[in-house]
């Protein structure tokens, strides 16, 4: 590894910083280095505050040092004016004479305009380094803007017997969830929800277990929900539905008169597949990841449609014997780890 290569390293892990707080912007990192030394650092701002490369920058307690010093950033600077100005107006400005960029933007907006205004200027810029960590960094950004939906993250608990819930004759009457897994796993759950912009769920999941979709059990941030309900069974007294957090209701029913205030309403057809749909209504939304936990059928219809990059499978020490069995999944197996008495393994789609 080069000291270029280093130095890129250093901007990924600023940008990581950033997880679960910057969508629908990417988590860039940006270091700036004059005579071997960093000299200032950043990472974006929650939504709506400074790009990295304006944190860096303000974190620079010399100034007169950027006319000599050189820029490294994850991902290309943006060229536009949006929530922020332009970074590239800033690195202008301050003279700073290089920049290495770790991959080119592949927003519509920006795609190599920040780069061109850059070499304009007289800057000298290198674009790749690290290209691969940096795209798999900015994955969630990345699939937004090249597939145009969510980066989209598949979870589930099954049984050692493969089961999903237990049978219905066995359940409580109140609506509660039956935990399959230990309380570390559960609350790893909750950094996952915290680290997403929005969770999804189907009516059955959300009638059966009256779930939250919160983040409870960790720091951060609660995702938006995203409920599939076909025939608008969900009683309105449910959390999904207290307007606590912004949630969306994909549903065929069109008399709004049906709707609940506070509440989106995205009507689907459920005559044909309905993954592509979702998608393209959370595009929309500019939902640009999404956790996917349940249940087993709706698990199944994303993975049957093939709009899914990530599963997250933990596996419990107990067994149901009978009940709803788990989806059916195949993919490229990540790792597999423990989390004291539960496995978990996460597969990618190949």
């Amino acid at each position: 590894m080069n000291i270029h290569e280093k130095y890129m390293l250093r901007c990924i892990q600023l940008g990581k910083k950033g997880i679960g707080t910057t969508a629908p912007n990417p988590m860039v990192g940006c270091v700036i280095v004059h005579k071997d030394q960093i000299i200032g650092e950043g990472f974006t701002s929650p939504y709506g505050g400074n790009h990295a490369e304006v944190n860096a920058i303000k974190s620079v307690k010399d100034n007169t040092l950027l006319s000599k010093a050189t820029l490294y950033v994850s991902l290309e600077p943006c060229s536009h004016f949006g929530k922020t100005p332009p970074c590239t107006d800033l690195i202008i400005e301050h003279k700073i004479p290089e920049v290495y960029i770790g991959l080119q933007d592949p927003h519509d907006k920006v795609a190599g305009k920040g780069i061109e205004k850059l070499k304009a200027s007289g800057c000298n810029v290198t674009i790749g380094i690290l290209e691969k960590d940096c795209r798999a960094h900015h994955k969630r950004f990345l699939c937004f803007q090249e597939k145009k939906r969510p980066y989209v993250v598949l979870k589930w608990a099954e049984t050692q017997d493969g089961f999903i819930a237990p049978d219905a004759k066995v359940r409580k009457k109140t609506p509660e969830p039956v935990w399959i897994t230990n309380t570390y796993s559960k609350q790893l759950v909750h950094k996952w929800r915290s680290e997403e912009q929005a969770i999804l769920v189907g009516t059955n999941t959300v009638l059966e277990d009256n779930p939250k979709l919160t983040v409870r059990n960790w720091e951060g941030k609660h995702p938006i929900r995203v409920v599939i309900d076909k025939d608008l069974k969900i009683p309105s007294d449910f959390h999904v539905l207290d307007t606590s957090v912004k949630t969306i209701v994909f549903t065929q029913i069109t008399d709004p008169s049906n709707y609940l205030n506070g509440i989106d309403y995205e009507l689907i057809d459920f005559s044909i597949p309905i993954g592509k749909q979702i998608f393209s209504a959370l595009y929309k939304h500019s939902i640009i990841s999404l956790l996917i936990e349940g249940g087993s059928k709706t698990l199944q219809t994303f993975i049957d449609e093939g709009l899914w990059d990530e599963a997250r499978i933990f596996k419990g020490p107990t067994t149901f014997k009978n009940g709803i069995s788990a989806p059916k999944i195949s993919g490229r197996l990540l790792d597999t780890k423990p989390i004291l008495s539960d496995s978990l393994s996460i597969f990618e789609n190949d």
